[in-house]
């Protein structure tokens, strides 16, 4: 799209990206259904084996728990809503769940303190990351870091058990309720073969052989195609100014100068994320406790987050809260 504008003899171009919109947003689009339901051992031949990339990962590579659809709540807060058993109370002013009750599924026990509960991505980032998130661009690692367009990608579990899964693959960690193994299994393959993720060989045998035996009826459900993020509109402005000027001296010889000057400035600026903290954020001391769990704070500019984990996401001492440095 493309606007010429004249004004006091400069030409104004301005020309804007193309963006693709999805109920109003401009920011993320779904493509159309890709996938009909199938027996898992066919997905799962369908997933590339190769060795993981084990280098680069940093947490802050995948943006996460944004406000994609531009609604008011960020991921966490959606997930909390979406898988909270009970009727959830949320502030309606900043998207904050209050209260609700939780069920988690990887080892069977029900929560009703939101501090207690993570929000996990079934795919851990880093086991993404080896797995091919590597070579997306960041834009793909916001989309896949909150995913709400399938519930199969990110789920509310205790934080306890979420600590204990960490980033293992079905290889070196599986939920302690063995009757949810079914459904994990499912869950893994989906997220893995949706978003074109490969499996390294200890992780592909793993599942195979549990395909083959506790798991050989299971079926996956339908997906759509993973959404992806557009980038924001890049805006570019070029001006053009022209003045010609001529001058005549009348001496004992007739001069003349003629000067003409031209200059062409050209500005361009693209965004792509927006990085800007929410109203209300309040001051706060480094390595203090504090509540909520995931709310934000800043300290000499930079950007805290109330975590009960450190950024490696070692649990502190006692299970209390702490202010720490955002990763993201």
């Amino acid at each position: 799209m493309k606007w010429r504008i004249a004004a006091n003899g400069a030409a104004l171009v301005v020309a804007i990206a193309s963006v693709a919109y999805v109920n109003g947003d401009a920011s993320l689009a779904v493509e159309p259904q890709k996938f009909v339901a199938n027996d898992a051992k066919s997905v799962l031949a369908s997933i590339k084996v190769e060795n993981e990339y084990k280098t680069g990962y940093k947490r802050s590579l995948f943006v996460h728990w944004s406000d994609l659809d531009g609604n008011g709540c960020d991921t966490r807060e959606e997930v909390l809503k979406r898988d909270s058993i009970s009727q959830p109370q949320v502030d309606p002013y900043r998207c904050y769940v209050v209260a609700g009750d939780w069920y988690s599924r990887y080892d069977g026990k029900t929560l009703s303190d939101r501090s207690d509960v993570d929000i996990d991505h079934v795919v851990a980032l880093k086991e993404a990351w080896d797995s091919g998130a590597w070579a997306w661009s960041m834009s793909q690692r916001q989309a896949f870091a909150n995913d709400l367009t399938d519930r199969r990608t990110l789920i509310a579990v205790g934080d306890r058990v979420n600590v204990s899964k960490s980033d293992k693959d079905p290889s070196n960690w599986m939920p302690p309720l063995k009757s949810y193994w079914c459904t994990y299994l499912g869950d893994w393959i989906s997220v893995k073969a949706r978003w074109g993720l490969s499996m390294d060989q200890s992780e592909f045998g793993r599942i195979k052989n549990l395909l083959a035996s506790d798991c050989s009826s299971l079926t996956i459900a339908s997906w759509s195609a993973a959404p992806y993020l557009v980038s924001a509109p890049t805006t570019s402005v070029t001006t053009a100014t022209s003045t010609s000027t001529t001058a005549v001296a009348n001496t004992t010889a007739s001069t003349t100068a003629s000067t003409t000057v031209s200059t062409t400035v050209s500005t361009t600026v693209s965004t792509t994320v927006n990085t800007t903290l929410p109203s209300g954020v309040k001051d706060i001391y480094p390595g203090s406790y504090c509540a909520p769990v995931d709310g934000l704070g800043t300290y000499k500019g930079m950007v805290y987050i109330c975590s009960k984990t450190n950024a490696e996401g070692s649990p502190y001492a006692g299970g209390r809260a702490r202010w720490r440095k955002a990763t993201n």
